[in-house]
């Protein structure tokens, strides 16, 4: 498994974002339709994690409260996995992405390096242990290792 970022996929919008939902986009692979339907508006980058399954960084293209979704797709199985970076009243930049053979970093709130690994079958997942400012559906398991170094800041900047 060696992961590396690949360009041949693309989002085209389904649905518009409303004050309540994100944006939905069905998932072009080389311009061809999947028929994967995801959250999300602008395709920030994307990494080919082995000949099925990518990671996806997706954001809504929303300007004072920007999140990044990232999403781990199978293309037998869709979405297996999804986790959000943000929150009220923050926004960032996704930016200065660098993938080697098994983790992807990258900035986008705050002055986080943000690293991710994704494990080839599910791990134990405890509670509470993303950094501040990540949320995911609850669960005892997870794919998607993530973690930011230094810990992201409060909202009244202290760690």
């Amino acid at each position: 498994m060696k992961m590396e970022e690949v360009t041949t996929l693309s989002l085209s919008e389904v649905s518009e974002a409303t004050d309540t939902t994100q944006a939905r986009s069905e998932i072009l692979i080389g311009g061809n339709p999947t028929g994967i339907i995801i959250p999300g508006k602008v395709l920030e980058a994307a990494i080919k994690i082995d000949s099925r399954r990518y990671l996806l960084f997706v954001t809504d293209d929303v300007i004072f409260e920007e999140m990044l979704t990232l999403l781990l797709l199978d293309l037998s199985q869709g979405v297996i996995e999804e986790l959000t970076i943000g929150g009220a009243y923050t926004s960032g930049y996704f930016e200065n992405l660098k993938v080697s053979p098994h983790s992807a970093s990258f900035s986008f709130i705050g002055d986080a390096t943000w690293t991710v690994k994704v494990s080839a079958s599910p791990i134990f997942k405890l509670p509470f242990s993303d950094p501040r400012g990540v949320s995911r559906p609850m669960g005892l398991r997870k794919y998607i290792d993530i973690s930011a170094t230094p810990a992201p800041a409060r909202a009244d900047g202290s760690r």
